[in-house]
């Protein structure tokens, strides 16, 4: 079998790309490349399980539960969480793997599973490829006793939430905030988080019913966030997106609040107070100009990585950096998680509001977002975007042109037969000209 793994998991629409039957093999795979081939390793591995609230998840879930069993792995099942807190969980309760089945920000029809080693770590993608290559492969199977055990784990949300709340222990008295939890993993905990923290709460997006998750909600759809911030006079509006990995945010005014100025407000906070390692924030190739520039005027540096929460991830553990980030919203406080956390991210966003005495909207003012336009160019041979004569001419041409005052990159998709072209420029229309201008000549070099 190819491989399966894209850049987040193994993702398609549910019951025809992400079937039970897979479902099941790639979690036999999964158990017997992490968990020591189950009870053939000499010890019985454990499993925590959880899942968003769409409703393939519930027999997708039961699959997953059903191949890890089968291999002899003991199950905790966690049930509707975010997939930053099945990580947590995964390392609390030193389980051999987690797995999470959730399309994040995808609407309803998709779904998807996410594996995570031993200490609540994303695989590596070798790791992925020897899973891959284990589907389907035959084994023997454990029988009486051998065979895995599938329990209820209902102390894990209240495992999670006071996690949250160490990790972030200012009281956020005071503050209101609207949450808008898009119908998802975090409609239940992430209010009760904000609530227990001490700030008024009014949810939106928080009542999932397997159907409307992201539906018109969460990080993706922010208009009704920003009305209800306005209409109900809240301080500040968090979204996050269907499984609670990623936060953006609405500042009184309604104005957006994005992963880049998220990541800019919680990097002069550690900062600080000492707590960033190393004065630098790691960020990906994506993220806006106007932070690199921000960030390099308050003496931090800005280390760039591919783009994919995973990538930064790798770049924060390989030199021990404390924070770091997507655009998106995907933040990592590697002291306090392994992953993206969406409410996390939330709540030390509104404790620096709280201790700071000051507005969201100051906060962010910190940065000036330089004008960015993405174009995606479809129906292209994308593995020839760096190696064509003309695009690299043509791309060097826009810099020489832009010079200081702005950058181009071009990206293959992970995923599709698609190139994204990004320009950034000191006014929109110059950022728009060059973008459409790169992409007619991709279209034009890379056509299939």
């Amino acid at each position: 079998m190819g491989r399966l793994f894209g850049t987040d998991g193994v993702r398609g629409l549910a019951n025809k790309d992400i079937t039970a039957e897979l479902a099941l093999d790639l979690s036999v795979a999964v158990a017997h490349e992490l968990g020591g081939h189950g009870a053939f390793g000499g010890h019985r591995a454990t499993a925590v399980v959880g899942r968003d609230p769409r409703a393939s998840g519930e027999f997708l879930s039961a699959a997953v539960m059903a191949g890890l069993a089968s291999a002899g792995v003991d199950v905790l099942d966690a049930g509707v969480l975010p997939t930053p807190a099945i990580a947590y969980l995964t390392q609390r309760m030193n389980a051999e793997m987690g797995a999470m089945l959730s399309a994040s920000h995808n609407a309803m029809p998709d779904n998807g599973l996410k594996f995570f080693a031993r200490g609540g770590h994303k695989l590596a993608d070798e790791i992925e490829d020897r899973i891959s290559g284990r589907v389907g492969n035959h084994w023997e199977r454990p029988t009486g006793a051998a065979v895995g055990r599938i329990r209820p784990f209902d102390r894990g949300a209240e495992f999670y939430i006071e996690h949250l709340l160490e990790a972030v222990p200012g009281r956020l008295d005071g503050l209101r905030v609207v949450i808008d939890a898009a119908h998802g993993a975090a409609s239940v905990v992430g209010p009760e988080v904000f609530r227990r923290a001490g700030a008024t709460v009014d949810v939106i997006g928080g009542d999932p019913d397997g159907l409307n998750i992201n539906d018109g909600a969460g990080s993706t759809h922010l208009g009704h966030l920003q009305e209800a911030v306005r209409l109900r006079g809240a301080d500040m509006g968090v979204a996050f997106d269907g499984d609670a990995d990623r936060c953006l945010a609405v500042d009184a005014q309604g104005e957006p609040v994005d992963g880049d100025q998220i990541m800019a407000i919680l990097a002069l906070s550690m900062h600080e107070g000492g707590e960033l390692h190393d004065d630098t924030l790691v960020a990906t190739v994506m993220s806006n100009l106007g932070l690199i520039r921000a960030m390099e005027a308050e003496g931090i540096r800005v280390v760039q990585t591919a783009v994919g929460d995973r990538y930064v991830l790798e770049e924060m553990r390989r030199h021990g950096y404390s924070l770091g980030g997507e655009q998106s919203g995907h933040v990592i406080m590697l002291e306090h998680g392994t992953t993206g956390d969406g409410v996390l991210t939330a709540l030390a966003l509104g404790q620096r509001v709280v201790s700071s005495r000051t507005t969201l909207r100051d906060l962010a003012g910190v940065m000036t977002r330089m004008p960015q336009v993405l174009v995606n160019v479809p129906g292209v041979d994308k593995s020839r975007v760096d190696s064509d004569a003309l695009v690299t001419e043509a791309v060097r041409a826009v810099e020489a042109e832009l010079g200081a005052e702005g950058r181009v990159l071009l990206r293959r998709s992970g995923t599709e037969p698609l190139v994204r072209v990004m320009v950034e420029a000191d006014s929109q229309d110059r950022a728009q000209g060059y973008a459409d201008q790169l992409a007619g000549v991709v279209r034009e070099r890379l056509m299939l």
